[in-house]
């Protein structure tokens, strides 16, 4: 059994955020324009992806965040940096909370950790992994189990999902907790693809044997729909910059 803690050196912060009625597009470019050149400046802190989840899929308003530390070490350095002397002793996390503050309302956020075959964000931009949409999988088994169900991903439904013309963006294993979920990323090309993919779980379809693999682990799993922010890596190709910056009343 390989696992996720065998894997690539990355530490991600996986973030669900509730926002506050038609703030999204806001808090968007807030998180991304604004938030994210401070935080790779100060934190080494990169962004993997900022995304607006499709409602009618799941929960909603709301955003989906990923943040790409240097391993367990980066990620202690963030939080070193977020919480020295208290909270409040941060002057830029001070500066951005309060206007954060006010476009949402909460969120849930998880530590994970990649499999050896995810692919840092830089890899991922520069290998033009981009998606019209993506899938959004939280996957839950046993305690003590996701090691098995990510071995399972990556020989079989990896594999039969890529052959439907979506793209892995990662896999990552759910840290800090009893080893039982896994969040996994795809891109899809288009919204063809999407109507592929879940004809595929039909019963006779595509994804038959991945779907037997995963009730053999006893998992179960939910999938949502998102969209990339206007400043998302995934689809600008780089890190949002300071030039992007712009009065968010504007949005």
């Amino acid at each position: 059994m390989s696992g996720a803690h065998a894997g690539t050196g990355k530490v991600y912060i996986h973030e669900l955020i509730d926002v506050i009625g038609h703030n999204r597009p806001r808090y968007m470019q807030h998180m991304t324009a604004n938030w994210c050149p401070v935080a790779r400046e100060e934190r080494n802190q990169l962004c993997l992806g900022v995304w607006a989840t499709i409602g009618s899929t799941g929960a909603w308003p709301q955003v989906v965040n990923m943040w790409e530390l240097d391993g367990w070490d980066g990620l202690a350095a963030n939080f070193a940096h977020e919480t020295g002397g208290g909270m409040d002793q941060d002057p830029s996390l001070a500066e951005w909370w309060a206007v954060a503050a006010s476009m949402r309302r909460g969120g849930l956020d998880r530590i994970v950790v990649p499999t050896p075959w995810t692919r840092s964000v830089e890899q991922l931009c520069a290998d033009g992994v981009r998606g019209t949409v993506y899938a959004h999988e939280l996957f839950s088994v046993a305690p003590g189990a996701i090691g098995d169900l990510l071995d399972a991903l990556d020989n079989v439904g990896r594999p039969a999902v890529e052959v439907l013309g979506m793209t892995a963006v990662g896999a990552y294993e759910v840290a800090m907790a009893d080893r039982s979920e896994a969040v996994v990323i795809w891109a899809l090309p288009d919204w063809p693809t999407w109507v592929t993919y879940e004809q595929g779980w039909d019963l006779g379809g595509a994804l038959d044997e991945w779907r037997e693999a995963l009730r053999s682990l006893g998992a179960s799993w939910r999938r949502q729909l998102m969209v990339d922010a206007p400043l998302a890596p995934l689809r600008t190709g780089r890190q949002p910059q300071e030039s992007d910056r712009r009065p968010l009343e504007d949005l």
